[in-house]
């Protein structure tokens, strides 16, 4: 079955998972982390193995809040060298104003990144922040999709409520064309971002930063996203393995394993976000 891995981190210098902010993640993600180490050549061939289609690296910019930054340039750099099955997404800082939207167009159009990514959290703003909202009319305008951060985060420096699902609502009505990847999938209020997509054609849940498994354990509060993501909500579901959060094979491994219809599965695993990011 064909695979697109919409979330993974190479274990390169420009990732920082070590940032001061993240050691609550370090904490809670010890034991899958520890399964998933491994070498930059580790790496390429677990995709290798899998023959993905593609993968998603992204960017990011929390410059202003917490002093991190994985550049744009450096995405892209890793792209240009390691081939066409990695997609590299932008990231900038939207307390950056009007300088975030030039960067960018800068990074769309010159460096040929294909989306922008937003951890709101890290930005320590909400979902519908007017300082986003800036960020993702650019969206409409480049043509490009946006992942956000959506459910809990672990960083004890910043709040759970940056990522509340129901603020989504609110963005896709005021600019139905964007197209929005919410990731991870919304725990603890999976059903809030399972009503939202509802409404929303454009809105996809990234199912990553979870074991897939869990999504089938009674009483985890995933199982709403079996029981949509396997009928009105099967084209608007994507995967990410959250690459070193555990490890890649392991991920697939658990996907394929879910009391999915194969059909859906293959839109799981390929066809929606290749939808998404327009090779199909």
């Amino acid at each position: 079955m064909k695979l697109i891995d919409f979330n993974s981190r190479p274990p390169i210098s420009a990732y920082q998972p070590n940032a001061d902010h993240l050691q609550n993640y370090r904490r809670v993600y010890r034991a899958s982390e520890a399964q998933a180490s491994g070498s930059l050549q580790d790496y390429l061939q677990a995709y290798d193995r899998l023959e993905a289609e593609r993968v998603v690296v992204k960017a990011k910019d929390a410059q202003s809040t917490f002093g991190v930054k994985t550049s744009n340039e450096e995405v892209a750099g890793f792209c240009a060298e390691h081939g066409s099955r990695y997609v590299g997404w932008a990231g900038v800082d939207p307390h950056k104003g009007e300088a975030a939207v030039d960067e960018l167009r800068y990074a769309v159009r010159e460096l040929g990144l294909r989306g922008l990514n937003l951890q709101c959290f890290e930005h320590r703003l909400a979902i519908n922040d007017p300082q986003m909202i800036r960020l993702y009319r650019a969206c409409v305008e480049l043509d490009i999709p946006v992942n956000i951060h959506c459910g809990i985060n672990f960083s004890t420096h910043s709040l759970m409520e940056y990522g509340r699902p129901l603020l989504l609502d609110e963005v896709m009505v005021a600019l139905p064309r964007l197209r929005v990847v919410a990731s991870p999938p919304g725990w603890p209020w999976v059903h809030e971002l399972v009503g939202v997509a509802w409404r929303h054609r454009n809105l996809y849940i990234g199912v990553s930063a979870v074991r897939p498994k869990y999504l089938a354990v009674a009483g985890s509060g995933y199982e709403g996203l079996l029981q949509y993501g396997n009928s009105v909500l099967q084209d608007q579901m994507i995967f990410g393995t959250s690459y070193p959060m555990q490890p890649i094979d392991r991920a697939v491994e658990e996907l394929l394993a879910l009391p999915l219809k194969d059909s859906v599965k293959e839109k799981w695993l390929y066809s929606n976000a290749a939808r998404l990011l327009e090779l199909a």
